[in-house]
């Protein structure tokens, strides 16, 4: 029962702040004013009289002068998709009532669109409030709230504190620059860029050789012909005609997997700890993960390639493997949903079904478990050329709150060396994120391991 009445005692003082009211320096101003008048009365005392009339005046004229309309401030409608590091100007519409002085605002922070924005104090009259948004962060959030408080001549009577309406939207992931290395070629359609095994219509030259029946004679090379027809007496013989052999162009696939199970940063002490705004670490694995994921697909998906998405975390949040601008777009939405439900799961999952035969796998991960070397191992033994991309912070920092956090560090760079020796040992290449010239260099051996295995 008295939680009851403690409940209804706080909703009653909750509603009786709702609309325009007075402030404390208004009940302190009728107060003393009435009451320096009464005692100066008493006590014929006019100089109390001449004090107090001013602040009982002051109180009076106040009340009546208080505004009844409610003020409001919106801002105005911006895109609800965005990409990370674009800006955009902001107006703030404030419809003010008349004999509003001041009005307190909260804008959103200019530098990054998780921060909490500061107060401004404006004139009450202004109309528009203008300001400059920038998206630093990726992720999806509230990046507008204009909370705001406004009020009368001398702060006597206010309205508010407002919550103002929040504005959600979505930051994509920056697309950032990757050296193109060569890719595994598979042969999807005679269309692709990447020079195929088998001998086809492309533009590089793979050999001369005699003509052969069933040889197209636009594929004659007439002057190595020529010259072979001189060294016999000037006349067509057989083995004097040659023709020109070129390689096959096909599509190659890459499958991206990410390892959304694990958010760390290099301060060891703070990877259990969340992350307010769009939950994403900035400069973390899985930070680092997104922006590799986006640059491996632009990379790839300019030069016509076919390019998927898994997230081993979460299954359901994989795109398919496909081609064009849009599928860019598309592996960039799916990170943002992805990467903002990221959180422990049981293990990792890279479904059968989801990777192509002979497509290329591209596991980003920090590697702080069995499981994501395990899911690497059984995609090469499906047949698939894999390459493990270490999303580690190259420097950790132990926890310097707890006197074992040197050993924690050094258990944790232990095992994660062994991971990394494992998966060299069953063949994968293993690149650090960070060092973009040994991803490259990984990508260069997996292509020549697959010219050696055609011999």
């Amino acid at each position: 029962m008295t939680t009851k009445l403690l409940r209804w005692a706080q909703a009653r003082r909750t509603q009786g702040t709702v609309g325009w009211r007075g402030t404390d320096a208004l009940a302190r101003a009728a107060v003393c004013g009435l009451g320096l008048i009464a005692v100066g009365a008493l006590v014929h005392q006019l100089d109390l009289v001449l004090i107090g009339t001013p602040l009982l005046a002051s109180a009076a004229l106040a009340l009546a002068a208080a505004p009844r309309q409610a003020p409001r401030v919106r801002a105005e409608a911006l895109p609800g998709v965005v990409e990370s590091g674009q800006s955009r100007p902001l107006a703030l519409r404030c419809d003010t009532a008349p004999g509003t002085e001041l009005l307190a605002v909260r804008l959103p922070a200019a530098a990054e669109n998780t921060k909490v924005g500061a107060v401004h104090l404006v004139p009450g009259d202004v109309g528009v409030v203008r300001t400059r948004l920038r998206w630093g962060a990726w992720g999806e959030g509230v990046d507008i709230r204009p909370d705001h408080m406004v009020g009368t001549a001398d702060g006597l009577i206010v309205f508010g504190p407002v919550t103002g309406t929040e504005a959600r939207r979505i930051v994509l992931p920056p697309v950032v620059p990757l050296p193109s290395g060569p890719l595994p070629p598979r042969s999807a359609g005679l269309v692709g860029v990447h020079k195929a095994r088998p001998q086809g219509d492309g533009t590089e030259l793979r050999d001369i050789r005699p003509y052969r029946p069933g040889d197209r004679l636009r594929r004659i090379d007439w002057r190595v012909s020529l010259r072979a027809t001189a060294t016999v007496g000037g006349t067509f013989a057989p083995g004097t005609v040659h023709v020109r052999e070129r390689h096959a162009e096909s599509d190659a696939e890459l499958m991206l997997a990410l390892d959304t199970r694990f958010d760390v940063g290099a301060e060891v002490g703070e990877w259990s700890v969340g992350v307010p705004g769009s939950g994403i670490r900035v400069g973390g694995s899985l930070d680092n993960g997104a922006r590799a994921v986006t640059a491996f697909a632009a990379a790839y998906l300019q030069q016509g390639d076919r390019v998927g998405m898994a997230d081993l975390g979460r299954p359901v949040f994989g795109v398919p493997c496909g081609s064009g601008r849009r599928q860019l777009d598309r592996i960039r939405h799916q990170l943002v949903r992805g990467c903002g439900l990221a959180g422990w799961a049981p293990k990792p999952v890279l479904p059968r079904q989801q990777v192509p035969h002979g497509a290329l796998v591209v596991v980003l991960s920090p590697f702080l478990d069995d499981a994501v070397v395990d899911v690497a191992v059984r995609a090469v033994r499906r047949g698939n050329p894999v390459l493990a991309v270490d999303l580690l912070p190259d420097e950790l920092v132990p926890d310097r709150e707890t006197e074992w956090g040197d050993a924690v560090l050094a258990v944790i760079a232990g095992e994660h060396r062994l991971r990394m020796a494992a998966l060299r040992g069953q063949g994968v290449p293993v690149a650090r994120w960070s060092n973009q010239g040994e991803v490259t260099e990984a990508l260069r051996r997996i292509r020549r391991r697959g010219r050696v295995g055609a011999r």
